[in-house]
């Protein structure tokens, strides 16, 4: 079914590692090795100041090496959906450069619909060739936060709502990323899963919650993927800054998970010097301290780890001991990017990179819904009517620190024009979102999409372009402004902005056979689900967004993305129900108190342990074939080390596809209160007509087991388990019962 051109660029290596999360009590393995004995030497040959000034940065995204000893600078860009364009040395504006406009992949939510490891891996190779062309260090992505609320603006830049999905997923990327010598850089570290006031919200979450839900992500790119480098958030955690917090840095990141890599801040996350430099933090960028503004001769010397660190060390105040290690682990950085003479030379901006990402965009895009067969779109077909404004406005600007400054982006009624030469494609605005786009800061192209028309006008043209048309297509959903999927804002509600319910209503009363296309990073309200044929979940997707999408609207690409998230009817019906868990409530001393008193019930977990039936559940994902699961049997009906789940899969359509088949364990019986199943395994199989595939999944004790505070471990109970085989969290095909 792939028409396209396909490059296959995997690295054996990346494609044999173990994909099987370890215990908490086992180290990362896979960071590349280095020269221990050079470091050390090295240390031993700096002076102080040295020391101090390879700890803090000299730029907006750099920090200084070590000239006299030929260590050189390391550079930080954003980020985890391509290579943020070039600033100024001090400040955020464009530096206005004619040659870092960039390849942009789809937002990391598309990355996790895919449910496809060998494409995480294959995204991470080809955004870190791009990064080290340009010749960064570090990667500021990818990210890993949990989905816990569809409010967050952030959400876009994420893969979604679960901890075992984002973990497979995350492993590969970053493997993919640091092939390149460059370092993936896995953020916000933890619990940045809002956007609303992050610099000022105080957490507060029991250990099994956070074990079980919020760090197998981050623990997954440290032990399994070897990530070289982690990014600090800003909120608290029981009332310690992340990025100053011992706990979550010296005891988890550095103690149990072993890792050996750089932990920096998020621009502007520390407040401290003393805990700063004691608590675990490396690496600091970004801090406020208004140098600039107050003309000081080096603003950078004001930071928390620059001349108020280096006074204190000198007075003994605090160990050179810690300044050691910090620099010890930046010089391992150095090693495995800058210094490794075997580094590739990376590609930028090639036919290659927009292949792969019109190949992801294409696989991630969920089908949601097809009745009456609605989708794929007829060859034939004579009249297209394209509505909304989402199908002109360019997306790689906006949104935040992920916005990019790319060499092309085909727009989505560029790509149905492209994909259907002999139909008349007609487009009708339908409603006006976001009609001019302009910054000072990022000077990416300006584009203006003001039209005079009233509401009730463009709704009333857009009733009457459809009257004689083969097929309508909506293209919906939000668009990157404030509040809409942006970084710095949540979004006020659910539904869709501009007013866009009334405008599909409309439509939908005259052509009941329209076919939605949702653009977003996020779960929206979507009242008039039963009034429409067909409805596809579409993200954010770069470069070919317009192209990826038309592949499938043709059905030159069966769909095969699943959601990464549940999408509800109602926010209401979600697990968040007062202030005290969202967005908080604020305290005399300005920081807004937060608990996460849902517990590890997010997400799926929560729908399914309350009986609420979503709009579209976690897992779900139509395609243009259909598959027949037969009966899931078990290597062993008791758990020794492992049990493999043997399934068959046939594909009983008339086109070729993939499917995911997803596992599940649901928990007969425990001391504690658990959800109904969590997902603990899946594989994508690609199928002919007709053919049959035996699929394996293989879980060992770690998938059966609970994270119990008392004693800090996990625990995995004797007694009964089910493994579920399904194609979505509500859609269980086969059940397998063994006893542990």
């Amino acid at each position: 079914m792939k028409k396209y051109l396909i490059v296959t660029l995997f690295i054996t290596t990346m494609l044999a590692a173990s994909w099987t999360t370890k215990s908490s009590s086992e180290k990362t393995t896979h960071a590349k090795a280095v020269d221990e004995k050079w470091i050390e030497n090295t240390i031993s040959q700096m002076t102080l100041e040295e020391k101090v000034a390879m700890i803090h940065a000299q730029s907006k995204f750099s920090s200084p090496g070590v000239p006299r000893l030929g260590i050189p600078e390391v550079w930080c860009d954003d980020g985890p959906h391509g290579v943020r364009p070039e600033t100024l040395w001090d400040a955020w504006a464009s530096a206005n450069w004619a040659n870092d406009s960039c390849t942009a992949f789809p937002a990391l939510t598309c990355l996790a619909a895919t449910w496809d490891r060998e494409l995480a891996a294959l995204y991470g190779k080809s955004v870190g060739e791009e990064a080290r062309y340009r010749g960064k260090t570090v990667l500021l992505g990818p990210g890993v936060n949990i989905l816990r609320t569809p409010l967050n603006g952030r959400n876009f830049e994420y893969m979604g709502e679960d901890p075992y999905l984002a973990s497979q997923m995350v492993v590969p990327y970053v493997q993919g990323v640091q092939s390149n010598g460059v370092s993936a850089c896995v953020k916000h570290f933890a619990l940045n899963n809002q956007e609303h006031k992050r610099h000022e919200t105080n957490v507060s979450i029991d250990d099994r919650t956070l074990y079980e839900i919020y760090l197998p992500a981050f623990k997954a790119a440290v032990v399994d993927g070897g990530v070289w480098s982690v990014m600090g958030a800003y909120n608290l955690i029981g009332g310690e800054w992340c990025c100053e917090n011992a706990h979550l840095l010296k005891d988890i990141l550095k103690g149990e998970w072993g890792f050996d890599g750089v932990l920096m801040t998020d621009w502007g996350a520390v407040k401290s010097t003393e805990k700063c430099a004691s608590n675990g933090l490396d690496l600091e960028y970004g801090t406020h301290t208004n140098g600039l503004d107050a003309n000081v001769k080096n603003a950078y010397d004001s930071y928390c780890l620059a001349r108020p660190y280096l006074e204190k060390l000198r007075t003994g105040e605090l160990p050179e001991s810690d300044l050691n290690d910090k620099v010890r682990r930046i010089l391992r950085l150095e090693l495995r990017t800058n210094m490794d003479r075997m580094r590739p030379f990376g590609r930028f901006t090639c036919p290659d990179h927009y292949a792969v990402a019109r190949r992801i965009g294409a696989e991630g895009i969920v089908l949601l819904k097809n009745d009456n067969c609605r989708l794929p779109i007829k060859a034939d077909a004579k009249k297209i009517v394209v509505l909304g404004e989402n199908a002109i406005k360019p997306f790689t600007p906006g949104g935040g620190s992920s916005s990019l400054k790319v060499q092309h982006e085909v727009s989505i009624f560029d790509g149905i024009k492209a994909a259907f030469p002999n139909a008349e494609v007609v487009f009708e605005r339908g409603y006006v979102g976001q009609p001019k786009h302009g910054s000072k800061t990022y000077n990416y192209g300006q584009y203006d999409l003001s039209d005079s028309r009233t509401p009730d006008r463009l709704t009333a043209d857009a009733v009457a372009a459809v009257a004689d048309a083969d097929y309508v297509i909506f293209v919906g959903g939000l668009n990157k402004s404030r509040y809409q999927d942006t970084e710095g804002d949540d979004r006020k509600s659910m539904d869709l902005p501009y007013g866009q319910d009334a405008v599909i209503e409309a439509i939908a009363a005259v052509r009941p056979d329209m076919i939605y296309v949702n653009v977003s990073g996020n779960p929206v309200g979507m009242p008039w689900a039963d009034k429409v044929d067909a409805i596809l979940q579409d993200w954010y997707l770069g470069s070919e967004a317009g192209n990826s999408l038309a592949d499938v609207l043709s059905g030159a690409v069966c769909p095969s993305g699943k959601l990464p998230f549940t999408i509800p009817v109602a926010l209401e019906d979600g697990p968040i129900k007062s202030r005290e868990q969202y967005p908080g409530i604020k305290d005399d001393d300005g920081i807004w108190q937060e608990s996460y008193s849902e517990g590890v019930f997010v997400g799926y977990r929560w729908f399914q342990s309350k009986g609420v039936k979503p709009r579209f559940p976690f897992g779900y994902g139509l395609s243009y074939t259909t598959f027949e699961y037969g009966q899931a049997r078990a290597s062993s009906k008791k758990m020794g080390s492992s049990i493999t789940i043997s399934v068959p899969v046939k594909n009983t359509g008339s086109v070729a596809g993939a499917e995911v088949v997803q596992l599940y364990i649901h928990d007969a019986e425990a001391s504690v209160e658990r959800p109904e199943q969590e997902l603990k395994g899946f594989e994508k199989v690609w199928l002919a007509p007709g053919e049959c595939k035996t699929v394996k999944i293989t879980f060992d004790r770690s998938a059966l087991s609970f994270f119990d505070a008392a004693s800090h471990n996990w625990i995995a109970e004797k007694g009964e388990f089910e493994a579920r085989i399904g194609s979505s969290s509500d859609d269980i095909r086969s059940t397998v019962r063994f006893t542990l």
